[in-house]
């Protein structure tokens, strides 16, 4: 692997106009295909082998051209102060704005609520069901204006009109937060590298990744149904790891020339060395997100397959486009006062490295901190263990569902909507339940059906049955369930399964199928997806990375280490999103508006891109460890090295990591907000916690027997050369015969 990449590294530096050329046009081409896309995303989330998905598809069967999946809106009507909405006046513009609802050009149906009798107990408040032939991203423009405009009608006429419904939806931004994440990331590059030209590097190279990467998503969004946050969330880890990639070779190259290497050699050899690092950094986190497959939800897997293609390209552009852009650069990545020390004096040769290795190697804040934590490791352990512990500990109550407008910010009208809803018609009718009545193997279809909502009608948590809606074939009939609690609660969930309990004994008695579905149900099937599969995806996204890691140090307890410190640093991830965004401690500093049940996808999708990005540094940190123990150093010794040499470019890639996280945490769609701080803190306990203090704690209790590992498996294990020892041995065996062959007069 090392030599490999160490011909690369050269070939590229060599070749660096026509390897920079080529990624430009690399990234013209996919710019070409993204502007010339539709870049209309989905906005569905389906879920293979659950009830709700079933019924789903049975309705878009048996109620052809119904629209199912059609966006909707409600129309939300309140009269004034001492006013009732039945009042003829009030009534009258109630009337006028359904009307102009029902003109619109992609709107099926606009009810009438005073038809529908969607009116108040107290005759106050009253709403009209607005039903669109297209998905809520497939809404033009102009739809959502129409909409806009009716209610803003109903408001001049004197009546409290809000909007609420998935026809509200917007494409989620990041705002400005997101760009002074990249420029903190800027900061500390040019803080770590003292110029410009080196700090620049890093941010250019990841720029081009991820926007090869955005343009790629962008041209096949529609074929491929991506979803809106797709790009983001590709996005979000392209521009980490493309940053953290870049870093790691740029830093690597900065300290072969400190050892008086040409700028030739020592691309080669940081290419190698930092590069092979690169590479299988690199493959564990594509291994964690192309993992997210196993939960078989199509949109976790084409998220994670588009993340993972960000990585994929981070790897090749850092491997390519830096060994060349460092051709062009040359000495200029240095910082100046230390290219001024290397320049050649008079009657020198220009191979004065010696000044820099000094200043390289002096004893700096991370050699210190290694000799400090090798002296007391097991108060270090103890400390960092428990810290994080308690952390974890509101992870306990974490609860899990899809967001809805009762999660939307108080500001918005949609959320004013739903607080309409409740306040006129309860809780429940903000998340009704599609109750489906599979009749067509039925005697009786429509005593079946009506059978079933009088028991409906009957059961602990219903609110209301509605009286069941047939399917012109009449074999298939809806009835909704109106709950009396909040779509989001506890009650809710349990109401749903006590309705799937009992359809057993319903087909029994009518042989008549029934299914519950809405997208109360399906957020309540999605969180039990996520629950069901994150064990088993632990289970293989932990043992890949633990085979790759086992291959990439050859040890078993390094990576048992480093997998247990994952799952501690995760946790604790988990439990600090639980308390912000679920408990609502500094709610207001992170900008959370409302509180409630975390995201249904974001524990998973954190478990695998933190543990992808935790394998990061413990590759980084760890290699130069092992590097430096095949070397010949003791584990103490070890441990410090690696620390000398690693520590400081290791934190310069955390807190760029963490910058560029946290810039997500101004994004206007919640599970982006959450996954950015989730990321942000994981990332900020797994770097500074378990790799910074646990992990050299460990190795200095553990010895020698750290980097124990089987004979038999030594044997069989293949030897990927991460730490350039074949390529080191091949070096100095070319420079000795050269010297063999240079005659002795040339050498004197």
């Amino acid at each position: 692997m090392a030599t490999f990449l160490y011909r690369l590294g050269r070939l590229a530096f060599r070749r660096r106009g026509l390897v920079a050329l080529l990624w430009v046009v690399v990234l013209a081409v996919a710019g070409g295909f993204a502007a010339s896309a539709s870049s209309a995303a989905s906005s569905n989330i389906t879920i293979p082998g659950t009830e709700a998905q079933k019924a789903f598809e049975l309705l878009e069967d048996r109620f052809p051209g119904s629209s199912p999946d059609g966006a909707t809106a409600r129309v939300v009507f309140k009269a004034p102060d001492g006013e009732k909405i039945t009042d003829p006046e009030n009534s009258a513009v109630v009337g006028e704005v359904v009307a102009e609802l029902a003109k619109g050009d992609q709107v099926q149906q606009a009810v009438d609520p005073f038809q529908a009798r969607a009116v108040s107990p107290d005759q106050t408040i009253a709403y009209s069901q607005v039903t669109y032939e297209v998905s809520g991203f497939e809404l033009t423009e102009e739809s959502r204006e129409e909409l806009k405009a009716a209610a803003e009608d109903g408001r001049e006429a004197g009546l409290t009109v809000e909007t609420g419904g998935d026809a509200m939806a917007a494409i989620p931004h990041t705002g400005a937060a997101e760009v002074i994440g990249v420029a903190i990331a800027a900061i500390v590059l040019l803080i770590t590298f003292g110029s410009l030209v080196a700090a620049g590097l890093p941010l250019l190279t990841a720029l081009v990744g991820v926007g090869v990467t955005v343009a790629v998503i962008t041209a096949v969004t529609v074929p491929f149904d991506l979803n809106t946050t797709t790009p983001i969330l590709a996005t979000m880890i392209g521009l980490a790891v493309g940053i953290d990639y870049a870093l790691f070779i740029v830093s690597r190259y900065r300290a072969e020339l400190a050892e008086g290497r040409e700028p030739l050699e020592a691309v080669g050899r940081a290419t190698g060395t930092a590069g092979s690092a690169v590479v299988f950094a690199g493959l564990t986190v594509v291994i964690a997100l192309v993992g997210l497959s196993v939960v078989n939800i199509p949109i976790l897997t084409k998220m994670g397959l588009a993340a993972g293609g960000s990585v994929v390209l981070a790897v090749l552009v850092a491997l390519t486009l830096i060994p060349a852009l460092l051709g062009f650069a040359g000495q200029k990545v240095l910082p100046r006062k230390q290219r001024a020390k290397d320049a050649p004096k008079d009657g020198e040769d220009g191979q004065d490295g010696e000044t820099v290795t000094t200043a390289e190697t002096k004893d700096g804040a991370g050699t210190r901190w290694a000799r400090f934590v090798l002296r007391r490791p097991v108060a270090v352990l103890l400390v960092s263990v428990v810290g994080l512990g308690l952390l974890a500990v509101p992870a306990k109550d974490l609860q899990l569902n899809l967001p809805d407008d009762g999660s939307q910010p108080t500001s918005t009208t949609q959320r004013r909507a739903y607080d309409l809803i409740a306040e006129g018609f309860g809780p429940g009718t903000n998340g009704p339940l599609i109750v489906t009545v599979d009749a067509e193997d039925s005697d009786d279809p429509k005593a079946a059906a009506g059978a079933t909502a009088e028991k409906l009608q009957g059961m602990d948590g219903v609110a209301a049955a509605m009286p069941p809606t047939f399917n012109k074939a009449g074999d298939t009939a809806m009835i909704t369930v109106v709950p009396k609690s909040a779509p989001s609660s506890a009650a809710t969930e349990d109401l749903v399964h006590d309705i799937r309990a009992e359809a057993g004994d319903i087909a029994e008695t009518t042989g008549a199928e029934v299914l519950v579905t809405g997208q109360t149900a399906m957020a309540i099937d999605v969180s039990q997806k996520m629950d069901d599969a994150l064990a088993p995806y632990l289970i293989l996204v932990v043992g890949l990375a633990f085979l790759l890691l086992t291959v990439v140090f050859r040890s078993i307890l390094v990576p048992l280490k480093a997998a247990l410190g994952f799952l501690l640093s995760v946790v604790a991830a988990l439990g600090s999103v639980v308390a912000v965004f679920q408990w609502g401690w500094l709610a207001d500093v992170f900008g959370v508006e409302q509180t409630g049940p975390v995201m249904s996808l974001t524990p998973i999708l954190m478990v695998g891109l933190v543990f992808g990005l935790a394998m990061d540094y413990e590759v980084f940190l760890v290699t130069r460890m092992r590097e430096a123990h095949v070397h010949g150093e003791t584990p103490h010794e070890s441990v410090v090295t690696g620390f000398k040499l690693g520590a400081r470019v290791v934190t310069a890639a955390a807190l760029i990591m963490i910058s560029v996280f946290a810039g997500f945490i101004g994004s206007s769609e919640s599970m982006i907000k959450m996954i950015g701080f989730g990321l942000a803190v994981a990332v900020l306990f797994d770097a500074f916690v378990i790799r910074m203090a646990v992990v050299p704690a460990v190795l200095a209790l553990l010895g020698k027997s750290a980097w124990w590992l089987p004979r038999w498996l030594d044997k069989i294990m293949p030897n990927v050369d991460v730490e350039g020892e074949k390529l080191q041995r091949e070096l100095n065996g070319s420079a000795s015969k050269a010297d063999e062959r240079e005659p002795v007069a040339a050498r004197d």
